[in-house]
């Protein structure tokens, strides 16, 4: 079996992760100016940690931390030792970046690999990856792995759908690695086309990046007759990788010798028993040029360990993201927050600080409708003034999130008001 250490016994896994914690939280001291003063300001030192609850005495990190210290203040080694730079788009601030040395690219290729080796991959596999390549992690995470397990990687990246299933014909593509509504989508594409998809090479789907049903699931195994595996990772971490279902397709083992799992209360920031909902934490045992200690992922998860009774793994398995705890909406893959969209609307006198953001599935793809109010000075029966502000307003928003949405102007004072926190997103696609 190739990646045996995803058998560990569980004592032997705690003293390495351990072992690995003690070494990263030095180097963090060492070289990173927020760490050390994260470890001066609670008097504790690196050589202090014991044991793996020693941990939980440190403040978490998060997205805001990179953006404070943007764009190299989280490295931990030199230059000259960054192979590989990626960043966000920076949509709501200065990006988040992150960085690889060599090590860092064998290490996120070995977890890639694992990850497809666990769903079914082998090294006789036709990979047809489409995921976005550049500064997004996905493209590159998925050609890294695919490299490492020996198998045939298409980088074929997303779009261009009926070239896709071209390929995917001439190739005989065996594993598909898309977004799962792309997946979706490329059936019904193919469907046009006269194409039974059912009929394809296609054995396996790997899916992520955005969240995703049992139901969708489903359909992508009844469209595609193939199975379908979620796939968890993110860019801060490492990228797509971190996590992943195995042919149970019960929970996603996480890799916890490379990642330290915690599940935390997001409200006390305790630890929550094992299988209650809870934010999930991870700290990079092995990471080099950014690791981070206690990255707050704002997902939420619950959290069971023990042997896998479906494949014998002995590595934790986290579940299906069931939320956020901040309020970001992943449409088509994309990384979308209210605040974005109320931004534009606040720069424009036409309209008042009153919208909702409705979100559905129309078939495979997540729609988004922007509803604002018009305010009453500007509000008037000239349909094309009407029409010209909801043509600008559209523009604008779509060139903030890189995604295309409907706007939709209704009268002043008709959009529900709220004494408490106002409700923003109306999220209808059932996931």
């Amino acid at each position: 079996m190739k990646y045996i250490v995803e058998y560990i016994d569980p004592e032997l896994l705690y003293r390495l992760q351990l072992e690995r914690l003690r070494d990263v939280a030095l180097r963090l001291y060492q070289h990173v100016p927020y760490y050390r003063g994260a470890f001066d300001a609670i008097g504790m030192k690196p050589q202090d940690i014991k044991s793996l609850d020693d941990l939980q005495h440190l403040p978490l990190t998060d997205k805001e931390t990179l953006r404070t210290n943007y764009p190299f203040g989280m490295f931990a080694v030199p230059m000259k030792q960054v192979k590989e730079i990626h960043a966000s788009s920076g949509t709501t601030g200065k990006p988040t970046v992150v960085a690889y040395t060599e090590h860092d690219i064998r290490v996120w290729s070995e977890v890639m690999a694992r990850s497809i080796y666990a769903v079914g991959g082998r090294d006789d596999d036709i990979i047809q990856n489409a995921y976005g390549y550049g500064l997004f992690t996905g493209g590159l995470g998925v050609h890294y792995g695919s490299l490492d397990l020996g198998a045939t990687v298409v980088p074929i990246s997303s779009g261009g759908s009926k070239r896709q299933l071209q390929l995917m014909q001439d190739f005989q593509t065996t594993i598909l690695t898309c977004t799962p509504s792309y997946a979706i989508y490329l059936a019904e594409i193919a469907e046009s086309e006269g194409i039974d998809p059912r009929k394809s090479s296609l054995r396996i789907g790997i899916h992520g990046a955005e969240p995703w049903s049992e139901e969708m699931r489903r359909q992508i195994e009844e469209k595609w007759d193939i199975k379908a595996y979620d796939i968890y990772g993110l860019s801060e971490i490492i990228g797509p990788g971190v996590a992943v279902e195995c042919v149970g397709q019960d929970g996603l083992h996480i890799w916890a010798d490379h990642f330290l799992p915690e599940v935390l209360d997001p409200k006390t920031g305790k630890p929550v028993p094992e299988g209650q909902d809870g934010m999930l934490v991870i700290t990079t045992l092995t990471k080099e040029a950014t690791p981070f200690l206690r990255y707050a992922t704002k997902d939420i998860v619950s959290m069971t360990t023990g042997k896998c009774p479906h494949c014998g793994r002995t590595m934790p398995r986290i579940s299906r993201i069931k939320g956020r705890t901040d309020d970001m909406l992943i449409i088509r893959g994309i990384n979308v927050f209210p605040s974005q969209i109320e931004s534009v609307l606040l720069s424009m006198e036409e309209t008042e600080p009153h919208y909702q953001l409705v979100v559905t599935r129309e078939g495979a793809l997540d729609s988004l409708e922007v509803q604002v109010e018009v305010n009453e000075k500007f509000f008037s029966d000239e349909i094309r003034a009407l029409e010209a502000l909801t043509k600008r307003i559209k523009e604008e928003i779509e060139s903030v999130l890189s995604i295309s949405v409907n706007v939709k102007l209704v009268e002043p004072k008709t959009l529900a008001r709220s004494e408490g926190k106002a409700k923003r997103v109306i999220d209808l696609r059932n996931i």
